[in-house]
């Protein structure tokens, strides 16, 4: 077969190669066989991806092998998905882990098919997949591009003890067009039970207690996601998405069905996002997230409710509140701004010195408001749980007051060309149990 590629190209090449080009070839081919080049690509791959390659599966994420958290303890994990090398159209990924202090498996299968004979991942993306996952999970945390489990994630501030141990089946169709809008559907089973200090706890109005052992949903859902004359880099999973000056939008509608396949609560669940990249001429750029949900129904318990993306890690999270506590702060119906605004170096390059380290200033703003109706809020409805509770027994998740949660930061980025790091500030809430003012949270990124 190569030799006939060899004889394909020669025959409609208009000239023919002379010894210089034909020793370029040569070079090139003998690089590929190396196996001290090859042994370099296959550890450039591990650090970059974090898998390892074994024939026509990867082996992975090496960062995920190891981790701890307070209710499982120490967390061991291992896991593959499957390459081009086995199929183009069929993708699987699994993993495996067990927890040596809660003494239980976890565990995740998902199988994905191409209806367009390309990568699931390539664009346009158009395939369906199915999956099924049993494992633990912080309510409220949806993390993007970064596993729960990621051993970097391992260290947190302040109270970690709130899991839930889930069953997630789930169908899913995803079919992208050439204009850049892409459709979204599936229908999703859970079942929820608490774990940590988690409580499903109903207090009736002469003050007895009621545990619910578990919860249990049906969703269909349906979203479309809008992005103009959009770019980006195609990785094997992930896209680095190249942001110009169109807005890109997203809308998601959830149903929770009660009565199919055992599902107990009926609502409605609308959300949109809006973001922009804001340019600034020579004082950088800024991008801003604008974000809002709306959940009907009535007798809804919190985990089903919107629990507001906090970060408890040292890690700076872009679209999470970084002072805010897990389950802070819960709401059937909100507002948020997000601003991450960077200045591209304006004063620091006008400063002798400084200038040649090639700091870059960075600034951001995070608000979010919202509330909860009455017949949603365990204060005025006793057919809801109970708010959540900490370890001394102090209510630790609130709805929002007469003002929004606020958060500012400013920080350096391009370290060393990878580190950005901030100072963060929580202006408000702040006669909440166990909440930090201020602390340093770090984050690798590239600049270019």
């Amino acid at each position: 077969m190569k030799k006939q590629k060899i004889q394909f190209w020669a025959s409609i090449r208009q000239a023919p190669l002379d010894s210089y080009e034909n020793n370029i070839y040569y070079n090139i081919d003998s690089l590929q066989t190396m196996r001290s080049f090859k042994r370099f690509m296959d550890i450039a791959a591990l650090v970059l991806s974090g898998y390892k390659q074994a024939g026509p599966v990867e082996i992975g994420p090496v960062n995920t092998f190891y981790s701890y958290n307070p209710v499982e303890g120490l967390r061991l994990r291992v896991g593959g998905r499957t390459t081009e090398q086995l199929s183009t159209r069929f993708y699987a990924e699994g993993y495996t882990a067990y927890g040596m202090e809660d003494k239980k498996w976890k565990y995740f299968i998902s199988g994905a098919y191409s209806l367009n004979n390309k990568s699931v991942f390539k664009y346009p993306q158009h395939f369906i997949r199915a999956s099924y996952q049993h494992d633990t999970k912080i309510p409220g945390q949806s993390l993007q591009f970064i596993q729960e489990d990621n051993v970097l994630l391992s260290f947190k501030r302040g109270e970690n003890k709130s899991y839930l141990y889930n069953d997630v089946y789930k169908l899913e169709y995803k079919a992208e067009m050439k204009n850049n809008f892409s459709v979204e559907a599936g229908i999703t089973r859970t079942r929820q039970k608490p774990g940590g200090i988690i409580r499903y706890e109903l207090i009736g109005e002469n003050g007895s207690s009621t545990f619910v052992p578990e919860i249990n949903t049906t969703e269909i859902n349906l979203g479309f996601r809008w992005a103009p004359k959009e770019q980006f880099y195609q990785g094997k999973l992930y896209r680095t998405p190249i942001y110009n000056q169109y807005p890109i939008f997203t809308v998601n509608y959830t149903a929770g069905i009660k009565g199919i396949l055992g599902g107990e609560y009926n609502y409605h669940n609308v959300s949109a996002n809006i973001f922009k990249r804001v340019y600034l001429s020579q004082f950088g750029y800024a991008d801003v997230n604008m974000d809002g949900t709306y959940i009907f129904g009535n007798n809804i318990p919190y985990p089903l409710l919107t629990l507001h993306r906090a970060n408890q890690t040292y890690a700076y999270q872009l679209l999470s509140y970084n002072l805010m506590n897990f389950m802070e702060f819960i709401s059937d119906h909100h507002a948020a701004l997000n601003i991450q605004y960077y200045m591209n170096g304006f004063l620091l390059n006008k400063m002798p010195l400084i200038k040649k380290l090639q700091l870059r200033e960075v600034f951001s703003f995070k608000g979010v408001y919202g509330g909860l109706r009455n017949s949603n809020n365990p204060t005025y409805n006793t057919n809801v749980f109970a708010w959540q509770r900490n370890t001394d027994n102090e209510i630790s998740s609130f709805t929002f007051g007469n003002k929004p949660y606020m958060e500012a930061s400013v920080g350096l980025a391009n370290i060393f060309k990878v580190l950005r790091v901030d100072y963060v500030r929580r202006l408000n809430y702040l006669n909440h149990p166990n909440v930090s003012a201020s602390g340093i949270r770090a984050r690798i990124k590239v600049d270019f």
